[in-house]
């Protein structure tokens, strides 16, 4: 399978704004991990969420063992906050289960990085080890130490601090395949 038969499934499960990067273009930082740490309220309460997940310097390694990453731009525009886990959890759903299509085509190095905290169990049990999904649970990029603004400005995207609810949200997601 090639990459166009690839985009091809991509389209097919219903992702049509994407883009291959290098591996070697995925900005990997501390500071991402510290901003987890002090200004995100699912620190140390998801499987999927630092203090979960392996450290800065093991995503560095993770990245470097790719050459190809397919990066998919998803937007949404929400009234109300609450209004936006249920589709966060329905995208990744979506990307999961593309991603086991994609490793089923024989590409069995592919990993997702997601967008957002886990969020597919409402009580999530707060560890790796007790999670109740462990096959479909993937870290967000951001968890792992990726600067998701720098990587996808520098591919081009749009991303920005959003200051308002209302406001139409970037979200990325990063297909690790080789």
């Amino acid at each position: 399978m090639n990459k166009v038969q690839l985009e091809n499934l991509f389209l097919k499960h219903g992702f049509r704004d994407f883009k291959w990067i290098s591996a070697e273009s995925i900005i990997v930082a501390q500071w991402v991990r510290f901003r987890c740490m002090f200004g995100c309220a699912n620190y140390g309460k998801g499987g999927a969420c630092p203090p979960n997940v392996p450290p800065v310097a093991e995503t560095r390694e993770l990245i470097s063992e790719y050459s190809d990453v397919v990066l998919f731009h998803l937007t949404k525009a929400v009234d109300h906050p609450k209004d936006r886990h249920p589709w966060s959890r329905e995208m990744c759903k979506k990307l999961v289960a593309m991603e086991r299509e994609v490793f089923l085509q024989g590409f069995y190095k592919a990993f997702l990085l997601g967008f957002d905290s886990c969020g597919y169990c409402h009580n999530c049990p707060g560890s790796r080890t007790e999670c109740l999904l462990p096959v479909q649970s993937r870290p967000a990029a951001d968890a792992l130490g990726i600067d998701v603004f720098a990587t996808v400005r520098q591919a081009g995207y749009p991303m920005e601090v959003l200051k308002e609810y209302h406001e139409t949200m970037h979200r990325y997601a990063f297909l690790l395949v080789q």
